[in-house]
C-alpha cells in the first residue's frame, strides 16, 4: 500500500491542464496556454553557445556536489549588486531547479508533526513537500485587498511550538504581487532561534513597478531559493540554487551528495553565462512581458474578471471569476474542451483561491489577445 502521508500529496492542475492541452494539440486542435508558467522566449545566447562549448569540450562529468566555484561566485556577486548583501559563496548550494533546493531546506528544518507557515493561496507544491516529510502546512489566509500576500500579525497567530519555518515567495505565484517592505521587515523578525524564513524568489529580475526584496536585506536567518527558469528562460535547463544558512551548510551539502550527487555540470556552465552576460536580455525580457502584463489585464477586464490588486512582478493575472463559477476546475475543464484554451484553476493554489483563474502571459501579444477573445465567446461577452 502506498504510504499514508504519500497519498496525501494532492495532483498538480497546472500540469494536469497542460497535459490535456498537450493532447489536444497533438489530435490537431489550435490550442493556447495561459495555464503554465513558462516563457515562450529562448534563452540568451550566451547561454546556449556556454551550453554548446561546454558539450563540445567534454565538460560533462560530474561537478563538486556544492556546484561550480565560478557559479557560485557569479551568485554572490549578483546578490551582493542587487540587494546589497554579503553572500560567502560557500553558502551556496547549485541543485537541479529549486524543487530539490526546496525538498532538502525542509529536509533539515522538520521533524515529523513540525509545521511551516503557508499562505493560502499559494504555489501549489509547496505543500507536498512539507507532506511528503511528514510535516504539516500551516496555512495563514491572505486577502484579495492586499494582493493575497501576509499580514504579519496574523502569521504571529498562528506560530506554535511546533512552527519551524515561514515561507514567503514575492514576486508570488499565483498573484505576480509583491510583498510590502514594512511586511517583509516584520516577518523578518519573526524568526527566532528554533524559526526560519524560506524564501522562494524564483521570481526575482521580473518586476515591472517597482523592485523585488530579497528576505536577506532584512535578516540572515533564511533559507532563499532562487535559479534560472523563470528570467533567463531556462525552464528545461533545471537549474536552481539556495542560499543556506551557515549551521545547516555541511547537511545540505551531504544530502546533495547522497540524493542527486550534484547539478548537471555543462547546465552550470550556461548558468554562469547568465549572469556575466545576460543584463541586456533581462532588462529586454522585463519589456517584453510588461506589455503582455498591460494586455492580458485590459483583457480581463473586459471580459469582467476582476483584479483588486495588479500584479507588478512574474507573469500572472490571478482574476476573480465568482460572477462565473464557483467551481474553478470544471470552469477550467469545461473552457479547455470547448475553445482550446488553457487557464488555471484557482482551486490549484488551494481553498483561498476556489473562484479564481490564473492567467499566464508568459506566451505572445499575439496569442493573448486571440485567447481572450475565445474565452469571450464562451462567457459571452464580445
Amino acid at each position: 500500500m502506498i504510504p499514508r502521508h504519500i497519498q496525501k500529496i494532492k495532483s498538480f492542475l497546472a500540469m494536469d491542464i497542460l497535459e490535456k492541452l498537450e493532447l489536444r494539440r497533438a489530435a490537431g486542435h489550435p490550442t493556447i496556454s495561459f495555464s503554465l508558467g513558462e516563457p515562450d522566449l529562448q534563452p540568451p545566447e550566451s547561454v546556449r553557445r556556454a551550453c554548446i562549448v561546454a558539450l563540445e569540450q567534454d565538460f560533462t562529468k560530474y561537478t563538486a556536489t556544492q556546484g561550480l566555484p565560478e557559479l557560485r561566485e557569479a551568485i554572490a556577486n549578483d546578490y551582493l549588486r542587487k540587494y546589497s548583501v554579503i553572500v560567502d559563496p560557500d553558502q551556496i548550494l547549485i541543485t537541479g531547479g529549486t524543487s530539490p533546493a526546496l525538498l532538502l531546506a525542509f529536509s533539515v528544518l522538520l521533524e515529523p508533526g513540525d509545521n511551516v507557515i503557508v499562505s493560502n493561496p499559494h504555489y501549489p507544491c509547496y505543500p507536498a513537500f512539507i507532506e511528503y516529510l511528514r510535516g504539516e502546512p500551516n496555512y495563514v489566509r491572505v486577502h484579495e485587498e492586499d494582493g493575497f500576500q501576509y499580514r504579519p500579525e496574523e502569521i504571529r497567530k498562528k506560530i506554535t511550538p511546533k512552527t519551524k519555518a515561514i515561507l514567503i515567495n514575492s514576486p508570488s505565484n499565483p498573484t505576480g504581487t509583491l510583498l510590502p517592505d514594512d511586511s517583509m521587515k516584520a516577518i523578518a523578525d519573526l524568526a527566532g532561534k528554533n524559526l526560519w524564513i524560506v524564501s522562494d524568489e524564483i521570481y526575482h529580475n521580473l518586476v515591472y513597478e517597482g523592485r523585488e526584496r530579497s528576505i536577506l536585506e532584512f535578516t540572515d536567518r533564511a533559507f532563499v531559493l532562487n535559479g534560472f527558469s523563470k528570467s533567463y528562460a531556462m525552464t528545461g535547463y533545471r537549474l536552481g540554487f539556495v542560499i543556506v544558512p551557515k549551521p545547516f551548510v555541511r547537511t545540505m551539502r551531504i544530502l546533495h551528495q547522497n540524493f542527486y550527487i550534484s547539478a548537471n555540470s555543462f547546465v552550470q556552465k550556461a548558468g554562469i553565462a547568465a549572469l556575466q552576460e545576460g543584463e541586456k536580455y533581462l532588462r529586454k525580457t522585463r519589456q517584453i512581458f510588461d506589455e503582455r502584463r498591460k494586455v492580458m489585464l485590459e483583457g480581463v477586464k473586459k471580459l469582467g474578471f476582476t483584479v483588486a490588486v495588479e500584479p507588478t512582478g512574474a507573469f500572472y493575472v490571478f482574476a476573480n471569476a465568482k460572477h462565473i463559477t464557483n467551481d474553478s476546475h470544471k470552469f477550467a475543464l469545461d473552457l479547455l474542451e470547448q475553445t482550446d484554451v488553457g487557464v488555471t484553476p484557482g482551486i490549484d493554489f488551494g481553498s483561498g483561491g476556489e473562484g479564481y483563474i490564473r492567467f499566464s502571459y508568459a506566451t505572445s501579444v499575439e496569442k493573448i489577445r486571440e485567447g481572450l477573445e475565445r474565452i469571450g465567446r464562451y462567457v459571452g461577452v464580445s
